[in-house]
C-alpha cells in the first residue's frame, strides 16, 4: 500500500490512526508530528512514532502519504511549511470535519507535483489529544473523501483502501455535500448541545449544583457532546457558517412549533412528532450507525 506514512498533528484521530496502522502492521515506517512540544513529549513516551523529526517538513521527506490531522485554522501553514519537501508522486490527505474550506486551500497552494484527496473519517470521542488514541476509532465507521473531478483514480483507490484496512467503510462525495450533511449529522447537534449547557449554567449555584448532581441521561449526553475539543469546534463553526446557521434556522423553526404544542396542550401533534422522531431513531439503527443497546452501546 504504503511505505512511508506521515501523520501531521497527532490529537485523538492522528495518535488513532497510528494506532490502528500498527495494529494492521500494513505500513513499513510511520512518521509522526506535532508542534506542541508537550505532545511531542507523549508521543515518545507512548511511542506513537518510528521517527520524530523537529519540523513538518522534515517529517514529510520521502513519505508516499501525508495526512493533516489539525485543526482547520492551521490547514494552511501546515501544507506552505511542508510543500517544499513532498516526495514526487505522494498523496496528501486530512481529517478536517469540514471539506469545501480544505478543497480552498489545497486549491490555492496548488502543490504540482503531489496528489491531494480531501478526506474526513467521521469518528471520534469527547476526549482529545494523544493519550486519547483508539486503535479500533474507525472499525465501521464512515471516511468520506471529497476528491476533485480529474483526480488521479490509482491515487483515489489508494487512499479508499488504506481507509478500508483500519476498518473504515469509505465514501466519495462532493465536497458540498459534505458539508451540507454534516451541518444536520455533527454540526447542528453539537450547537444544541452547547447551549443547552450554557442553558443548565446559567441557573443560580444551588439550582446548578442540583442539576449536575442529579443529571439524568439526556443531559449527560449532551455535556458528552459539549466535552469536544474545543479549538476545532470552534473552526468547524466559522468555517461552515453558512451551512450551519441554515440548519440552526430550521432548528428554531421546528422549536417554535413544539413550543407552540406544548403551550397550546396539543396532544395530537405532540405524539406526531414523538412518534416520527422514533421511527427516525429505529432508521438509525437499521443503518447500522447505532446500536439499540442501553446507553447506546457505549461501555
Amino acid at each position: 500500500m504504503f511505505d512511508q506514512v506521515s501523520i501531521i498533528g497527532c490529537g485523538l484521530i492522528g495518535s488513532s490512526i497510528f494506532k490502528g496502522l500498527k495494529k494492521v502492521g500494513s505500513i513499513k515506517k510511520i512518521i509522526t508530528f506535532d508542534k506542541d512540544k508537550t505532545v511531542t513529549e507523549i508521543i515518545k513516551k507512548e511511542k506513537l512514532s518510528d521517527e520524530i523529526f523537529n519540523s513538518a517538513g522534515e517529517a514529510v521527506k520521502n513519505s508516499d502519504l501525508i495526512i493533516i490531522a489539525t485543526p482547520i485554522s492551521s490547514f494552511e501553514n501546515v501544507l506552505n511549511s511542508i510543500k517544499d519537501n513532498l516526495k514526487t508522486g505522494s498523496i496528501l490527505t486530512d481529517t478536517c470535519s469540514v471539506k469545501i474550506g480544505v478543497n480552498k486551500i489545497f486549491k490555492k497552494i496548488n502543490l504540482k507535483n503531489s496528489i491531494c484527496i480531501p478526506g474526513h473519517p467521521v469518528a471520534g470521542t469527547e476526549s482529545s489529544g494523544p493519550k486519547a488514541g483508539i486503535a479500533d476509532l474507525f472499525q465501521n465507521r464512515w471516511t468520506i473523501l471529497t476528491p476533485n473531478k480529474n483526480v488521479d483514480e490509482k491515487a483515489l483507490k489508494k487512499v479508499s483502501n488504506f481507509w478500508e484496512s483500519i476498518g473504515s467503510k469509505v465514501k466519495i462525495m462532493l465536497d458540498e455535500d459534505h458539508d451540507k450533511i454534516l451541518s444536520f449529522t455533527s454540526h447542528l447537534p453539537h450547537a444544541v448541545a452547547y447551549n443547552i449547557v450554557q442553558t443548565s449554567m446559567s441557573n443560580d449555584e444551588e439550582t446548578k449544583e442540583d442539576i449536575i448532581r442529579y443529571s439524568a441521561g439526556g443531559l449527560r449526553d449532551f455535556t458528552r457532546i459539549a466535552a469536544s475539543d474545543p479549538i476545532m469546534w470552534r473552526d468547524i463553526f466559522i468555517d461552515n457558517s453558512a451551512l450551519i446557521i441554515k440548519a440552526i434556522d430550521k432548528f428554531i423553526k421546528n422549536l417554535d412549533e413544539f413550543k407552540k404544542a406544548i403551550s397550546e396542550k396539543d396532544s395530537k401533534k405532540l405524539l406526531e412528532i414523538f412518534e416520527k422522531s422514533k421511527e427516525f431513531r429505529k432508521s438509525i439503527i437499521k443503518a447500522g450507525q447505532d446500536t439499540d443497546k442501553p446507553s447506546f452501546g457505549r461501555k
